[in-house]
């Protein structure tokens, strides 16, 4: 029998957005299930989180919405027009700091914090049309602080060829880290 003495772990460590497969976290109360998170899961090391739900905001709770105000994006509670900004961008800058070892993200589309470039930009709170897209709150700051890391949405790795791109970027980053270590 051959003795095994201080393995690595190989698999990947991967950011998920919570609502995507791990918990009913979503503005309305629901899970947004993806079978391609659900299928990686034996796989990969998921860290789960919401930033939504990490700011307080409740389940379920009042949409959110970016709006250009004063030339600036401001992160905006459609109810009861409270401005969310400088708590989401707190959070955010903290978060991130903290993230460690990460091999890829798995952000929800469209979402005002994790998007990543599929984000409606609304001229106010009323407002029915968008004037444009922008990138989520907490995927704005991944984006600058995770460049040549695997990171998509669970739109996006709907494509096979995003979806293969996207699972050599994370075991190649695995790897490299299990030589490191060894």
């Amino acid at each position: 029998m051959k003795k095994i003495t201080g393995t690595v772990n190989a698999k990947p460590n991967i950011f998920v957005s919570k609502c995507l497969g791990f918990a009913k976290c979503r503005w309305d109360g629901e899970m947004a299930r993806d079978r391609f998170v659900e299928m990686m899961k034996p796989y990969v090391n998921f860290v789960a989180m919401c930033p939504e739900c990490e700011i307080g905001l409740g389940i379920p709770r009042d949409k959110i919405r970016i709006v250009l105000k004063n030339r600036s994006h401001r992160l905006m509670q459609l109810n009861t027009g409270k401005d969310l900004t400088k708590k989401m961008n707190a959070f955010v800058y903290g978060y991130a700091r903290s993230l460690k070892g990460i091999d890829g993200f798995i952000l929800k589309d469209r979402s005002p914090s994790c998007g990543i470039k599929n984000v409606k930009v609304y001229p106010g709170l009323e407002a029915v049309a968008p004037i444009g897209r922008t990138s989520g709150f907490f995927s704005r700051k991944i984006l600058k602080d995770f460049r040549g890391t695997a990171i998509e949405t669970e739109a996006r790795l709907a494509d096979p060829a995003i979806r293969v791109d996207f699972l050599v970027r994370i075991f190649k980053a695995a790897a490299r880290k299990r030589k490191s270590i060894i």
